[in-house]
């Protein structure tokens, strides 16, 4: 009897939404017009974001609808697209405009680990080889945007006597910095109470307009992505239906937009 009341004292105790135990890692099939992705979520990696997803895919998440703008709660991912398609790199989709700049009205944040994910071990720049790729630095003026501003700042060095007065001790901080301190600087703020997953082929990932900026875009890598490593929160991968997004990923698309010239329709998501 007393086990009984202590069960369920901890049932009462629990709150509404949490993960029990045989809701960790829930499947969901995004059934498609091309076919069906089946894909294991990592709730416990993850947990708002697999909350906000399959409440968004359930019916059971609030939104602001974009044609009324009136809070709202259905089936959000039911017909919408991918409306955004890169053979060999990605398909995109949860944008219920259809143009990805749509949004169910509020943003969330990230869920990532960079301990976890070796960034604070990377160094940003090289003497040899120059800026780290995974910084997409394509010309100078990028480099000294994402690194070197926010050395300056930090340092309190605002004219070129000071930099050159410091100049050593600029180099030795520049030779310390990690991605993790770089991208720290750029406005992401990491976790260290969860483990994250790499942005391999395969995963679901959040797209995002920047830190925490999370709502209901997400997209299906179809190649390792290091270089977005530590910037999308990673929150399930496909486990079934891969073919199906590599041919989602092979549709004639306006190459100004990524757009498929012929919708891709998401019918349905549903946890199995």
């Amino acid at each position: 009897m007393k086990r009984i009341l202590i069960l369920m004292l901890a049932l009462v105790c629990i709150p509404a939404g949490a993960a029990l135990a045989g809701d960790s890692d829930p499947a969901v099939t995004i059934k498609t017009s091309m076919g069906k992705i089946v894909v294991r979520l990592f709730a416990a990696d993850a947990p708002k974001t697999v909350e906000n997803f399959i409440g968004l895919a359930e019916g059971t998440k609030e939104f602001t609808d974009p044609a009324t703008g009136q809070r709202v709660q259905r089936r959000f991912y039911d017909n919408l697209t991918f409306h955004r398609v890169m053979k060999d790199f990605m398909i995109q989709g949860g944008c219920p405009l259809g143009t990805g700049t749509g949004s169910p009205g509020y943003t969330f944040e990230d869920e990532i680990n960079a301990d976890d994910l070796g960034l604070d071990t990377i160094k940003v720049f090289d003497p040899q080889k120059g800026p780290h790729p995974w910084l997409l630095c394509r010309t100078q003026e990028d480099f000294v945007r994402k690194v070197m501003v926010p050395i300056y700042e930090a340092m309190g060095i605002r004219t070129k006597q000071e930099l050159s007065d410091r100049m050593d001790e600029m180099k030795e901080k520049l030779y310390g910095l990690t991605l993790k301190d770089a991208y720290s600087s750029s406005g992401y703020r990491y976790r260290t109470d969860i483990s994250s997953h790499a942005p391999a082929r395969g995963v679901i990932a959040m797209a995002n307009t920047g830190p925490n900026t999370n709502g209901s875009q997400f997209f299906i890598t179809l190649v390792d992505t290091p270089w977005l490593t530590g910037k999308h929160t990673v929150f399930g991968v496909v486990t079934a239906g891969m073919d199906v997004a590599d041919r989602i990923g092979s549709v004639a698309v306006d190459p100004e937009t990524n757009k498929p010239t012929e919708d891709v329709v998401i019918l349905s998501i549903r946890r199995q």
